[in-house]
């Protein structure tokens, strides 16, 4: 019953361990599901289910009928022109990580966004080419494509191979590992494989996406230097690809330098005003735009490519080509590249997207997002287009600019199917530099994130390691196993948490029925003889010793030691005993020599196993008060400890292996004469224990309670009862009543005595 009065309540009710709530109040037989269960639902058919598969299936189908025509729709248009200009820049320089013409990074930015408009779960990522899948799409097609041409050149005997034969091959190879790639990711989506993003951490998630940054900065400086730099992905990559540029810095092209960096000023500049003007400004300034369009006409009226030698994008035939059918005769030799393609562009299209619902807060489905991305990378291979994921610039720029849905995606696929039918051949003297610097202008954001450790180790040092390491993991071993090893790393600090979990003692605050940590509050009462020990995490097979080793530091003394030491005492007293030089009279036990040797071979350590066990002392002649003066030389550990709660509420799991050692614990305290009770653990967890046969005639079940207030309650009545003058039977009849009083402190009731004792 409780009563409130005020801002207080009085809680009266019976102390309650586990048994006797469980007598009192009888649990539902619930029917527990099988497998067989869980099948039969999965299969079984319904008309809502078939509605939440189809709207998991189209996202669409949920999000337009809610879209804000009239608060969105300018917003998503300006976006989605700023956004659609961008991808195609970044189409035809990523074009060139992958060695192919620059016209297939535009198939690889218009097929997967049209696929991810309806199938996506972002609203803010653009989908499309992005530069790390491309350079490890570029090392596979250079590979494959050589051992081809090699083939082709042997078996015809001619002495060069036609550049068109071998442009094609190399789009052949690029469009069959993006087919394979995509239903790699289709198969992993059906699969519902998307639950792995559970395993993707904020902090892991920002220490990726700014190496990912980095890896793109380095991938763009061959292009902004114009130097021939060969394609790294294997670990080590960024660096030998740096070691490639500096060895080459000496043969920079100056006049693309300095466009480079012009253009990036220029953008920078335009970027800060969006940010601190983007209250007063009715759009963003479409910078990309002004930029390509005076970069492209100062390139073609000043002739730059004949007077500086500039690298320029080139020709760009227009309109589609015909789809292919992937070459199947290479699906062994790639599968293992395609593999790691398909986990790249997955992780980091998640990471991305990650990004843009925590801060806009909506909720993004993995498995939905594999399906579309997989999707997206079949039909980009047929129609010769090359794998893809999302750019980080790309996003930023699409999110920045007033990207509301992936009606800003759908428009900048517009501009980019403008580009390919109709005006694709005005880009044709753009500067690849130009190209690369426009890449390299919405980075800042994300490079920006590394003002995150300063946060991240204010807030949590495990959350700022993760972060540090898979920066450090990504950047040295490439994106690939970069975020394999930083998952496996962020697994292994949260068994570094639980194995080495932050144990307290708690004691009473201000006599109430709430526990805390001892140290923590002045007003703190611990009953004489009782401690409280509290475990924060699971106890399974790797932190069971530590476990141990924290509980005997709180209690301050090892209850096997004290045992061995009173089970050698005992045995020293029967020697006594026996040879008649002990002598038991009305005033206490009396040792009729001086001095006993320990060199008996009775006391010998070698008996260890007969030391364990618990103590014998009905064949004595008198009780052994341990605390108590002992007969000469024999020194037994005085505790004054008698009841040990420990506190549960915190333990989700406990495996079999430490349940083993948990009982050898508390059959040490018990061995000593120490009451150990065991409070707040869930049903659950307490039939688990009696499943596994934990509890016997030594540890028994009736050490259950259901909170520390009833197990310290009934500690007080227990000891009461053991210093009162009634006998056992009236002990037993008693009823006593501890309760809470108004003022908050704790009061016990008077005992209820059957009517007929009270006098004797």
């Amino acid at each position: 019953m409780i009563e409130p009065i005020g801002n207080q309540y009085i809680v009266a009710r019976p102390v309650y361990s586990s048994n006797a709530f469980g007598e009192e109040h009888k649990k539902k037989d619930r029917y527990h599901k099988t497998f067989l269960d869980h099948l039969k639902l999965c299969c079984s058919c319904s008309t809502q289910k078939a509605k939440g598969i189809v709207l998991s299936l189209f996202p669409i189908i949920s999000w337009l009928p809610a879209y804000r025509l009239k608060e969105w729709l300018l917003s998503d248009i300006v976006s989605g022109i700023s956004t659609g200009l961008v991808a195609v820049l970044q189409g035809l320089a990523f074009a060139l990580l992958v060695n192919i013409s620059p016209v297939y990074g535009l198939y690889a930015a218009f097929f997967p966004g049209i696929v991810y408009f309806f199938l996506g779960t972002s609203r803010h990522i653009s989908v499309g080419p992005f530069p790390i899948v491309s350079t490890m799409l570029g090392a596979v097609v250079s590979s494959m494509a050589t051992d081809a041409s090699t083939n082709t050149t042997q078996s015809s005997n001619s002495s060069a191979v036609d550049s068109s034969s071998l442009m094609n091959q190399k789009v052949m190879v690029a469009a069959t590992v993006t087919v394979i790639s995509g239903i790699i990711q289709l198969i992993l989506g059906v699969l519902r494989i998307g639950f792995v993003v559970m395993y993707l951490s904020e902090s892991l998630i920002s220490g990726f996406t700014t190496a990912a940054a980095v890896h793109v900065f380095v991938s763009q400086l061959k292009f902004i230097l114009q130097l021939t730099v060969p394609s790294h992905t294997d670990p080590f990559s960024l660096f030998k690809t740096l070691v490639s540029i500096f060895t080459q810095i000496g043969n920079t092209n100056v006049a693309d330098l300095v466009t480079a960096l012009i253009v990036l000023l220029i953008v920078f500049v335009a970027k800060e005003i969006n940010q601190r003007f983007k209250d007063k400004l009715p759009v963003p300034i479409p910078i990309e735009f002004i930029v390509t369009v005076i970069a492209a006409g100062i390139s073609y009226g000043c002739d730059f490519q004949t007077k500086f030698n500039v690298a320029v994008v080139g020709d760009m035939q227009g309109g589609f080509e015909a789809p292919v059918t992937p070459d199947m005769t290479i699906f062994a030799s790639t599968i293992g590249d395609s593999f790691g393609i398909a986990i790249v562009a997955f992780a980091v299209a998640f990471s991305v997207a990650s990004v843009y619902s925590l801060k806009h807060d909506y909720q993004l489905d993995g498995s939905q997002e594999l399906i579309a991305l997989g999707i997206g990378n079949i039909l980009s291979g047929t129609f010769r287009g090359f794998a893809g994921s999302t750019a980080l610039s790309r996003s930023a720029v699409q999110e920045s600019t007033g990207g509301k849905t992936q009606i800003a995606g759908l428009i900048s696929i517009v501009v980019v199917l403008i580009v390919i039918v109709g005006i694709g051949f005005l880009l044709e003297p753009l500067q690849k530099s130009v190209l690369a610097a426009l890449a390299l202008g919405n980075l800042k954001g994300m490079l920006m994130q590394f003002a995150e450790i300063g946060r991240l180790w204010k807030k949590d040092k495990y959350d700022c390691i993760i972060w540090i390491v898979t920066f450090i993991f990504a950047i040295v071993l490439g994106l690939g196993l970069g975020l394999a090893a930083s998952v496996a790393f962020q697994l292994l600090t949260i068994v570094f948490r639980t194995q080495f979990p932050k144990c307290t003692t708690l004691a009473n605050v201000g006599r109430s029925n709430i526990y805390k940590n001892r140290k923590d509050y002045f007003d703190m009462y611990e009953p004489e003889g009782v401690k409280i020990f509290r475990c924060p995490s699971p106890i399974y097979f790797a932190n069971i010793r530590f476990f141990r080793q924290k509980l005997l530091d709180a209690v301050g003394f090892s209850p096997l030691r004290v045992l061995r030491k009173r089970n050698k005492a005992v045995k020293k007293i029967r020697k006594l005993q026996k040879q008649g030089l002990l002598q038991v009279t009305p005033k206490g036990v009396i040792c009729t020599i001086n001095t006993i040797k320990d060199s008996d071979e009775e006391l010998d350590n070698n008996h260890i196993e007969e030391l364990d066990q618990p103590i014998n002392t009905t064949d004595l002649p008198f009780q052994i008060d341990w605390n108590g003066a002992l007969p000469i030389n024999i020194n037994v550990p005085r505790i004054s400890l008698h009841s040990l709660i420990l506190d549960f509420s915190a333990v989700s799991f406990l495996d079999v292996s430490s349940m083993r050692g948990l009982k050898k614990i508390l059959q040490e305290f018990i061995r000593i004469n120490v009451d150990v009770y065991i409070v707040g653990t869930d049903d659950d967890f307490t039939e688990k224990l009696t499943r596994c046969k934990f509890f016997d005639d030594e540890v028994q079940s009736s050490m259950v309670f259901l909170t520390i207030h009833d197990a310290v309650l009934h500690i007080l009545m227990k000891k009461d009862y053991s210093t009162s003058k009634f006998n056992a039977i009236q002990e037993k009849e008693m009823k006593p009543d501890f309760t809470i009083n108004t003022n908050g402190r704790l009061r016990k009731r008077d005992f209820q005595v059957p009517i007929e004792t009270r006098f004797l």
